[in-house]
């Protein structure tokens, strides 16, 4: 059970993260530097959410 909620709430950020990036990238004057750091914290998660559904199988 702790690891369904480990993986909900890591799939929860990763949308957050999904978020922040396209609030980002809407406007006119968007930090690209902002916006990379973003990613790479989303692509971390997708990486860790990767490894636990690997667990469940």
């Amino acid at each position: 059970m702790a690891l369904d909620a480990r993986i909900r709430e890591l799939g929860n950020r990763h949308q957050n993260l999904e978020r922040k990036i396209e609030e980002e990238i809407s406007h006119p004057a968007a930090d690209d530097l902002m916006i990379k750091e973003l990613k790479r914290q989303k692509l971390r998660l997708k990486e860790q959410l990767e490894s636990l559904r690997g667990q469940l199988h």
